[in-house]
């Protein structure tokens, strides 16, 4: 494996959402200013690592059911650090031969995944902005890997809550989504806070000290971002909801109405 390398400007002693999550998930790519922001969230939110590791399922069921349906081309925005289950890894399994793009705007989660994935031929990583779609899918790697004239799947998982309404997330998502060639598909899972909107003002003061900017939004201000795809069986629902493989749930998901939303839409 290649060194990791930061580049100028890296501040270990800044957390980093995508660090940050790595600890939710109890990985070890995170330093102490990470794990301290994290442990500020946990207080308010203590369920958030049941959260985290239920959207890393829902990847992996989406992947698998999105392979099922003939997808071969993977385009994962706002990646993060690279995981256990990975897309392409999960797309292999089920699709030997898929192609996987993963993109993000954090140049350290770059240098991490550049390192990581070197000697994966079927996967490149990009440095690119959600906010600036049109930049992504014309960039000379994604079309290189990708052919956007064929269908491909875009996922969008724990990603949109980091745009604010300012960046009119609806619209970026839209899009994406009219780029698309038909029979693509987009996959979006977004924090919903319908159960304890009051704990949200302390979480996103956290993250205003992070690399990314966390925005509290309840079902409702959701599920419009699903809106001119055709939902796929069961719609928009809880993570564990999502075509679950089992029906045993740690029982505080069961306890939650709504927590962390998740779909699959195919564009027609």
């Amino acid at each position: 494996m290649e060194p990791v390398t930061m580049g100028p400007g890296f501040d270990p002693n800044v957390p980093n959402a995508a660090r940050m999550y790595d600890y939710f998930l109890g990985g070890k790519d995170n330093f102490p200013a990470d794990r301290a922001a994290a442990e500020q969230v946990l207080r308010h939110v203590p369920e958030i690592p049941l959260g985290i590791r239920e959207n890393r399922e829902f990847l992996v069921r989406a992947v698998r059911f999105l392979a099922g349906q003939g997808i071969r081309q993977f385009l994962d925005i706002g990646a993060g650090l690279p995981t256990q289950r990975n897309v392409h890894q999960v797309a292999a399994e089920h699709a030997p031969g898929s192609t996987t793009v993963y993109v993000d705007n954090d140049r350290q989660v770059l240098a991490h995944a550049r390192a990581l994935l070197a000697g994966s031929p079927q996967v490149r990583v990009v440095e690119g902005d959600l906010r600036r779609p049109e930049e992504i899918l014309s960039h000379p790697e994604v079309r290189g890997h990708l052919d956007l004239d064929r269908p491909v799947a875009v996922l969008l998982l724990a990603i949109v809550h980091f745009l604010p309404d300012s960046d009119q997330p609806r619209r970026l998502i839209e899009e994406i989504r009219q780029a698309l060639a038909p029979g693509s598909y987009l996959a979006i899972s977004h924090v919903a806070v319908d159960e304890r909107p009051e704990r949200a003002p302390a979480v996103e003061q956290v993250y205003q000290g992070a690399s990314a900017q966390f925005v509290a939004r309840q079902s409702d201000e959701i599920t419009p971002f699903f809106e001119g795809l055709d939902l796929v069986d069961p719609g928009v629902v809880n993570l564990h909801q999502w075509r679950p493989e089992h029906e045993a749930f740690d029982p505080r998901l069961l306890a939650v109405k709504n927590y962390f939303l998740c779909g699959v839409g195919r564009v027609s």
